[in-house]
């Protein structure tokens, strides 16, 4: 069997990523093609001519690797493998071929951070003795105390509680401690290591020669380390604002260290193997004056910005935004990136419905993130949904009109909203498990699409779904919408169609307005975007009307609604 998918795009283009619209699949919960109640590969390929009728450019898939889903598939067991329960590597050929086929590009996740602790070099960790060559390969420390009982630090685990894990020797008797950033089955990689960094590069050509266009670094902030003693404690890193934002000098002992980009580095290297050129987009939550190194053309190439996704629906916040990354963009060389929802967020249609942050989160990170409503219960009645869609569908279209890459979640062409009614005993995340009644975990956001108004599944497969999908899910169903003009999947694709024709150069002019609470600006061609965040209808600039996204009142632009114009 060949393991070369045939470049079959139209044309090589190797700047196709700035301005993409990316399309965001979790692939558990995309579509399933066998009842077994998971998506798989297979499904995804079924739905390929639904992907190409929304007019993406290119879809990024989250883990797909053989994992025991300690954490939804970020824990992998082998780097260059399908999970048995989604497919075969015959089944990615397949699919890669298809999107390929319909012009659209393949990006895939990629996990550096961090194994499963069922990856056999772990496995051979744990059964070689302490400093050996296979214990290398990840963060072992002996124990303090008279014993070796006490972890080698205080520090916390993202997932909470302790950050290291002590194991049984093979003799029987305890041992070593290994460092876990996040859950205690996703063990940390050595990046010291020669041999991890030589093993990433043929997984990064393994997937590149499958068709693979380009990667997105989960947890790129994160491989380097410096464990040198005396380690500070979890107080004293507080003290300095632990995490990301404190650390401008690249001092943290595990987050955003410079000696990661020497990492990027070799991988550019491997990306320009390729015509064209693969590309990368890292995952970094770091400080934004450090972020533009990570998306320089000498390293990954592009960077998220999740600064829209955690702001407020408000007109100065945006344009603050907005122009701070264009900025850093340009300085980079890289094209900024906009995101409102994934795998990892409550959903924006939600989070925009839900009540103004209260005082106790107010001026916090995702002060609007809903987690407060999720662990009182998630009850629907509490969202304005109305409100919420409307000012998702704007947001959204003021994004589509940015320069840029746009990143789109799977059922958010949908509206769908958050499914915050799970049962306990039907949650997977590890993150509820691990810090009970203070984090509700992912799920909700993660239940698989309504395809169809009926069955047993609403279209997801013939059979159940691995989490539960509310009833409230068939009103949402692609069948309800794809015939429908002002549905919000309608108007997904009359937006994404658009921006194609419209995209040009990646240069913003911001208009003058009367009103604080609208923004405007006009991209190269004559393109105007024009949001209305207040209450009070305003009057539209001249220009043609082609697109809106809510009914206009003759003239005027109606509060929560975005209008493309042309001037």
């Amino acid at each position: 069997m060949s393991t070369t998918v045939p470049e079959t795009l139209p044309a090589v283009d190797e700047n196709w990523w700035r301005q993409a619209a990316v399309y965001q699949i979790y692939p558990r919960s995309f579509a399933d093609s066998n009842g077994d109640g998971i998506g798989d590969l297979p499904g995804i390929t079924s739905r390929v001519p639904y992907l190409k009728e929304l007019g993406v450019d290119a879809v990024w898939l989250s883990p797909f690797y053989p994992s025991a889903l300690a954490d939804g598939g970020y824990d992998v067991d082998d780097y260059r493998n399908v999970d048995p329960r989604l497919g075969t590597l015959e089944d990615f050929d397949e699919m890669a071929s298809a999107l390929h086929d319909a012009g659209i590009r393949l990006i895939v996740d990629i996990v550096p951070n961090h194994s499963s602790d069922r990856h056999e070099w772990f496995r051979e960790a744990l059964a070689s003795p302490p400093g050996s060559p296979a214990r290398e390969r990840y963060i072992f420390r002996d124990g303090k105390g008279k014993n070796g009982e006490v972890p080698p630090s205080d520090w916390d685990s993202v997932f909470g509680g302790p950050a290291w894990e002590r194991v049984t020797e093979a003799d029987g008797t305890p041992g070593q401690w290994y460092f876990h950033l996040f859950a205690k089955e996703q063990p940390d990689f050595n990046w010291d290591n020669p041999e991890i960094r030589e093993d990433f590069l043929k997984t990064l050509r393994f997937w590149s020669d499958r068709g693979v266009d380009g990667f997105r670094v989960d947890v790129a902030h994160g491989m380097a380390k410096d464990f040198s003693e005396p380690m500070p404690s979890k107080a004293e890193l507080q003290a300095l604002n632990t995490g990301t934002d404190g650390f401008v000098d690249g001092s943290h002992p595990f987050w955003d260290r410079d000696a990661v980009h020497e990492i990027y580095a070799e991988w550019r290297k491997v990306f320009n193997e390729y015509t064209p050129a693969r590309t990368a987009v890292a995952e970094a939550w770091v400080h934004p004056d450090r972020r533009a190194r990570y998306a320089s053309p000498e390293g990954l190439g592009q960077a998220f910005n999740f600064d829209l996704l955690q702001a407020d629906f408000d007109a100065e916040e945006f344009r603050t935004i907005i122009t701070k990354n264009l900025a850093e963009a340009a300085a980079s060389g890289a094209s900024s990136t906009w995101v409102f929802s994934n795998h990892d967020v409550i959903r924006h249609a939600t989070r925009y419905g839900l009540p103004a942050a209260g005082p106790a989160e107010a001026g916090t990170i995702m002060a609007n993130s809903g987690k407060s409503w999720l662990l009182d219960g998630g009850d629907p009645a509490e969202v304005d949904a109305e409100l919420g869609l409307r000012r998702a569908r704007a947001a959204t279209q003021l994004m589509l009109a940015l320069p840029g890459s746009s990143y789109l979640y799977q059922g958010e062409e949908l509206g769908l909203q958050e499914a915050g009614q799970i049962p306990d005993s039907q949650r997977q995340d590890p993150s509820f498990f691990r810090n009970p009644g203070v984090e509700i975990g992912r799920d909700g956001c993660r239940v698989p699409l309504p395809w169809s108004a009926e069955g047993a599944s609403f279209g997801f497969g013939t059979g159940g779904s691995h989490l539960p999908q509310p009833e409230w899910f068939a009103g949402f169903a692609v069948s309800e919408q794809e015939d429908t003009p002002d549905s919000t999947l309608s108007f997904y694709r009359q937006a994404l169609a658009l921006r194609g024709e419209l995209q040009g150069a990646e240069e913003l002019e911001w208009l003058p307005s009367t009103d604080d609470s609208v923004l405007a600006f006009r991209r190269p061609g004559g393109w105007i975007s024009v949001t209305n965040f207040g209450k009070a209808s305003v009057e539209l600039p001249e220009g043609e009307v082609l697109l809106s996204s809510a009914p206009l009142e003759g003239r005027t632009l109606p509060d929560a609604t975005t209008a493309w114009l042309r001037g």
